[in-house]
């Protein structure tokens, strides 16, 4: 990832924290069979689960592969007390607010949750 994409990608990261904060939502991409994931762009044999920290930007990376998926909502409190517990168990990482090209932040379960625990305090 270049300089600019990791600036950027920061800086997303930092808006989600702020903003999934105040609102208490979390958006990801759902259709009838689940939960948008795909391919890590960093890792090898990594499955990466995008969320946004707000509908339009869900919706803007709802396009070719994933145009069949609706951005969808779930409470703060579920997703990390439930999801985050849940991906780390099964190994997958969190993308956060990534941009329409899907580039972005792949981090960690736990270290989401730290993130989003410390905002809270």
């Amino acid at each position: 990832m270049s300089f600019d994409l990791k600036i950027n990608s920061k800086r997303r990261y930092e808006k989600f924290i702020e903003r999934v904060s105040k609102s208490k939502l979390v958006w990801g991409l759902a259709n009838e069979d689940g939960w948008c994931v795909c391919d890590s762009n960093e890792y090898e044999d990594t499955t990466v689960m995008p969320f946004w920290s707000d509908e339009a930007y869900a919706r803007q990376c709802a396009i070719e592969g994933w145009s069949n998926y609706q951005p969808t909502s779930l409470p703060l409190e579920a997703f990390m007390n439930s999801w985050l517990y849940g991906m780390n168990e099964d190994g997958l990482l969190v993308g956060v607010n990534w941009n329409a090209q899907l580039i972005g932040l792949e981090i960690e379960p736990a270290d989401l949750f730290s993130q989003l625990q410390q905002k809270k305090a």
